[in-house]
C-alpha cells in the first residue's frame, strides 16, 4: 500500500493547561486564552479539551455555531441544557454529540456531589448551514474492554443511525473523523486499520490532574516496523500515512489505559 507512516508526539506537560479552582482543564489546540500556532486544529479535528469540573460548578449558558460537540464522560455526572429542549444527565460510558449547525445554546454543568471529569472535543462540519441536532450514544467498560469500539463515525457511514437521538451504534458527526474507544489491558494490544490520511490518539489522564509529566498507564503505538512511540496518562501524537495503514497499540504498564483514537479522512 505504500505507508510511510510517522507519529509526532504530543506530550501532556505541553498541552495548554489552566487551573481556574472549579476548573482544571487542559487543551490539545488552541482554545480560550492558550494559543498556539503549531496545534490550531488538525484535518477537520479542531478541540480536545480535558476538563474536570467541580460539584455544583459548570459552563454556563453559552452559544455556537457550526461545531460538531461531542462529550466523553470519564467519570462523574455531567448535566446537559439545550435551547433544543434537551435535559440530560451523562455519566461515564455516555458520548453525547451536539451538532451546532446554525446555532444552538447550551449549558453543561456537574451533576451531583464528585466532580465530573469529561472530554469535549470539537470538530469542523463538511456541510454548513445545517439544522441543529442532539444525539447520546451509551458504551459500556465491558463493551470497550480490549476492543477499538466505534463511538463517532460520519453521518453517511455504515450501521449510523442518522435521526434517532438514542440508539446502538456510533453517534453520527458531520465531519469526516471516525473515533474509536478502548480500555486496554496490561499486557493487551489492538492493531486497528486507519483508513484517512492521518489519526490522533490520546490517553485518558485517569489517575489525577498532572501537568508536569506524564505518568500512570503506559501505551505504545506502532506504525511500522521501526516506527513507534511510547505514551502515557495525558499524552497524545499526531499519525501520518500516505493511503492509510494499520496501527497497533500495545500496554506495556501495569494498569488499564483508557485510549482515544481518530481517524481523519
Amino acid at each position: 500500500m505504500g505507508i510511510s507512516p510517522k507519529i509526532v508526539p504530543r506530550l501532556s506537560q505541553d498541552r495548554g493547561h489552566a487551573n481556574h479552582n472549579w476548573l482544571k482543564t487542559f487543551h490539545t489546540f488552541s482554545f480560550a486564552s492558550y494559543q498556539d500556532p503549531q496545534h490550531e486544529q488538525f484535518g477537520s479535528l479542531r478541540v480536545i479539551n480535558e476538563d474536570r469540573v467541580l460539584p455544583g460548578t459548570g459552563f454556563g449558558t453559552h452559544s455556537h455555531r457550526e461545531f460538531e460537540i461531542f462529550s466523553y464522560v470519564v467519570s462523574g455526572q455531567l448535566e446537559h441544557k439545550d435551547s433544543m429542549g434537551n435535559i440530560e444527565v451523562l455519566k461515564r460510558g455516555d458520548l453525547q454529540l451536539t451538532s451546532a449547525g446554525t446555532g444552538i445554546s447550551h449549558s453543561e454543568k456537574t451533576y451531583g456531589s464528585k466532580p465530573v471529569h469529561f472530554l469535549q472535543i470539537w470538530s469542523l462540519p463538511s456541510v454548513q448551514r445545517l439544522q441543529p441536532k442532539y444525539f447520546t450514544r451509551h458504551f459500556t467498560d465491558d463493551e470497550k474492554r480490549d476492543t477499538f469500539v466505534r463511538i463517532v463515525a460520519p453521518v453517511d457511514a455504515e450501521d449510523v443511525l442518522k435521526d434517532s437521538r438514542e440508539g446502538a451504534g456510533p453517534a453520527p458527526v458531520q465531519s469526516p473523523l471516525t473515533l474509536y474507544a478502548t480500555l486496554l489491558s496490561d499486557g493487551k494490544s489492538l492493531t486497528q486499520s486507519i483508513k484517512g490520511s492521518k489519526g490522533y490518539i490520546h490517553v485518558v489522564q485517569t489517575s489525577g490532574y498532572n501537568t508536569k509529566a506524564a505518568t500512570g498507564a503506559a501505551i505504545k503505538v506502532t506504525g511500522a516496523p521501526g516506527v513507534e512511540m511510547e505514551l502515557r496518562e495525558g499524552d497524545g501524537a499526531y499519525l501520518f500515512f500516505e493511503q492509510g495503514g494499520d496501527l497497533t497499540v500495545e500496554n506495556i504498564g501495569d494498569k488499564t489505559a483508557e485510549v482515544l483514537l481518530f481517524d481523519i479522512e
